[in-house]
């Protein structure tokens, strides 16, 4: 039986032979009518693939058969020749009746889902989850790959769960613990399941500098529904016009206690209109910048399209800027349907609207 140094190389050799031959599957047009010579060579292979039974000579016969195929465009024969080559699952010792089955399977299901069946493709990757030993291949594991792969196919939020506390358990040091989690804590969110949830989220925090694609925010964002779930959340009101009004009072009355009271209590900023909207609350206090006289504010509020957005001019402020206009902005936290859109007064932008 061939040592795991010999699977490796062997199914590298099968990979690169595959994908030189096309298996990338750019364009599956025919691209001309194949030779007699050439079917004439893969129906000998074939042949001589249903009399072997020796695992390496079998493998070595695939792939050159795989090659065939892919070089005639044969796509649907390939995913199926090579699906079925794995003879026998492994035993329950774990060792394998043969050392090549995972690979046929993983290639199998590549083939698949660059065709187009992305469906049958995870009942393969599924397959050599759990029937088939990890292999490492090039430094990287067979089973990661195939979680990987079933995290971008499966739409199911509760299968994708189990994938990313899968590969977060299975592969604790590859550095990728931080995106697993931020993803792991959306699909929780897709569920509904908001303890989890914000449980996957204050595991995230730590990762400060974790790249999460299409997520650029991710670590605020992460930082805000945590802090969220944890605040009193006694700052936010279903009436818009009703917090401005409290807003408007406390500046007539130059009381910057009480200004401070209505402010978001989370993720409040205070930043130049296009800038970085970084938390002001531990500097944001009010008193100096009203010590010049009583601020004005106007009588309405500016709604923006969209309805979730709203700005309220107030002007007078001992500062270099005298102007600052108030952002209200309707709360985004599903996880207390109570409180999920309500209005906040959630920061500051000085200077006149560009």
């Amino acid at each position: 039986m061939p040592s795991r140094r010999g699977l490796r190389a062997a199914a590298a050799l099968l990979a690169a032979a595959l994908f030189a031959a096309g298996l990338a599957l750019q364009s599956c047009a025919p691209r001309g009518s194949p030779s007699a010579s050439d079917r004439r060579e893969l129906d000998e292979l074939l042949g001589m693939l249903r009399g072997e039974s020796d695992p390496a000579m079998r493998f070595a016969i695939a792939r050159q058969a795989a090659s065939s195929l892919a070089k005639l465009h044969e796509y649907g024969r390939l995913s199926s020749l090579l699906s079925s080559m794995p003879e026998t699952a492994p035993r329950a010792d774990g060792a394998s009746a043969d050392p090549y089955g995972a690979w046929y399977l993983y290639t199998a299901a590549y083939a698949y889902e660059k065709a187009g069946s992305a469906p049958i493709a995870a009942i393969y990757y599924d397959r050599i989850l759990g029937e088939w030993p990890d292999e490492s291949v090039d430094g990287r594991s067979m089973h990661r790959d195939c979680l990987d792969r079933l995290i971008e196919i499966v739409d199911s939020p509760e299968r994708r769960i189990g994938y990313y506390k899968s590969l977060l358990s299975r592969f604790p040091d590859d550095g990728d613990q931080g995106r697993y989690l931020f993803l792991l804590a959306k699909e929780y969110e897709r569920e509904g399941d908001w303890d989890l949830a914000i449980k996957a989220y204050s595991e995230f925090l730590p990762y400060l500098r974790s790249s999460v694609p299409g997520y650029p925010d991710a670590f605020r964002y992460a930082r805000s529904m945590v802090d969220l779930y944890n605040s009193p959340k006694d700052w936010t009101d279903r009436d818009l016009q009703a917090l401005a009004t409290r807003i408007r009072s406390a500046l007539a009355a130059g009381d910057s206690s009480r200004l401070r009271g209505y402010r978001a209590k989370v993720g409040f900023f205070a930043s130049a209109w296009g800038g970085a909207e970084e938390d002001s609350r531990s500097f944001m206090d009010f008193g100096e910048s009203m010590s010049g006289g009583r601020i004005s504010a106007a009588e309405a509020t500016e709604m923006e399209p969209g309805g979730r957005e709203a700005y309220l001019k107030t002007w007078g402020w001992a500062d270099k800027i005298p102007t600052w206009y108030f952002c209200f902005r309707k709360l985004f936290f599903p996880a207390d349907p109570e409180l999920h859109g309500s209005w906040e007064w959630a920061g500051i932008y000085f200077g006149e609207r560009p």
